[in-house]
């Protein structure tokens, strides 16, 4: 009998990822956010590599199901990609990523822009509206807060 695979989390820096991690986490940005939501967009925009910048992922036999990064904006944190593999969804890893990423934020304010339809799931982490709905590669946007 084999054993049962499991999603496990791992966390690194950009200069810590190998190249077929941080390939599989690029595919499954652009899997997501420019195959499946249809918007083209420039995911590669240079804070991946910044000093303060961590990346959480879930991985399962090799395959990266669900990635978080968390920038160091100075006076804030600043969550984003939040990404989930279609094949993935329903195994609540988004939600485990985002308990990981405020473990790592600690008491240290944060923000994030999320996905209009996702403002129900940011506020269960304690993320309120700050502005008002806008709308960024086409795709409508809140801003929100934790303080």
């Amino acid at each position: 009998m084999h054993p049962e695979s499991t999603d496990d989390l791992r966390t690194a820096s950009f200069r810590d990822l190998d190249t077929t991690t941080l390939y599989g986490i690029l595919k499954l940005r652009a899997d997501v956010f420019v195959v499946e939501q249809e918007c083209v967009y420039g995911d590669l925009d240079g804070r991946d590599d910044e000093p303060g910048t961590r990346h959480l992922w879930f991985e399962r036999d090799g395959e990266i199901r669900a990635y978080i990064r968390v920038l160091d904006d100075g006076d804030v944190q600043r969550i984003g990609r939040v990404v989930t593999a279609k094949s993935a969804r329903g195994a609540r890893l988004a939600g485990r990523l985002m308990d990981e990423a405020l473990t790592i934020i600690g008491n240290r304010p944060s923000v994030l822009d999320a996905q209009a339809y996702l403002v129900d799931f940011y506020a269960k982490f304690g993320y309120t509206q700050t502005g008002p709905e806008y709308i960024e590669d086409g795709i409508p946007h809140i801003p929100m807060h934790r303080a």
